[in-house]
């Protein structure tokens, strides 16, 4: 559909210094466009290192512009230079879930809006991912990273459920990490303030599962945070650091 079979290969789904604006000239040939984004909407399925990248152009499909259709070939050139790139599952040696969990703060250029970020594992298994621009505009980048563990949290909750249905026993505390402090100490904190006052609702929801154990926050450093994939466009090195812990194997590369 786009006559790119004789394109030249790239290592990146999205260029890292490329800004989408709306100022932009604009795409003539919008409806190819929202067909090529739908197709790869669906490749997302077993391929989440394009998440960010289709999520990000998925959010202009009103009036594309001509920058975004080159972003779009880039994702397809991307996906031409990895065919056999996919989820690998393996018997882990202990049944441990654990989440990361992120936030863009005001991501979103048109509308100040953040974007949720949370990845799941299951024995070391990549299982459930997300990558949204949230509903309500954040205050602060403590505000946006807290909506995104309440979220984390239910996935977690979910993932909990779904395994008991199967009469599979998981260690307990699940683990939810976050790169921001703020975040993780007003998790454990009881006192509420003026800070807070505003998701008292998550906070009470993540402080309950806290406090009977099901869930344990942990702080991680930002270099080492893999829900970085889904939060923006990221150079090489960190790009091949975040797709290799998220349990995804070429079956076409090299032994």
């Amino acid at each position: 559909d786009t006559g790119m079979l004789g394109a030249k290969l790239v290592n990146l789904p999205m260029n890292p210094r490329i800004h989408l604006h709306d100022d932009q000239e604009e795409l003539m040939d919008s409806r190819s466009y929202r067909s090529l984004i739908g197709k790869l909407l669906y490749v997302t399925v077993t391929r989440p290192d394009i998440s960010f990248a289709v999520g990000k152009l998925s959010q202009f499909l009103k009036k594309p512009r001509k920058v975004y259709w080159d972003v779009v070939l880039m994702v397809v050139k991307y996906l031409k230079s990895s065919p056999g790139k996919g989820l690998l599952f393996t018997k882990g040696k202990t049944l441990e879930v654990e989440a990361y969990s992120d936030a863009d703060y005001a991501g979103s250029v048109e509308y100040k809006k953040s974007t949720t970020e949370f990845c799941v594992f299951v024995g070391g298994n990549f299982i459930s991912w997300r990558s949204k621009k949230q509903g309500v505009v954040s205050r602060s980048s403590a505000e946006s990273e807290y909506r995104v563990i309440a979220q984390t949290t239910a996935e977690l909750t979910w993932a909990r459920s779904m395994l008991s249905s199967l009469n599979v026993s998981i260690l307990l505390p699940m683990k939810m990490y976050c790169d921001n402090r703020t975040t993780t100490y007003i998790a454990n904190n009881l006192v509420f303030h003026e800070r807070t006052k505003h998701i008292e609702v998550d906070c009470h929801y993540i402080r309950d599962l806290i406090q009977d154990g099901t869930i344990a926050t942990i702080h991680v450093p930002s270099k080492d945070q893999d829900a970085d994939i889904f939060t923006k466009a990221l150079p090489i090195g960190d790009f091949s650091r975040c797709y290799d812990e998220l349990s995804m194997f070429n079956m076409y590369a090299p032994a």
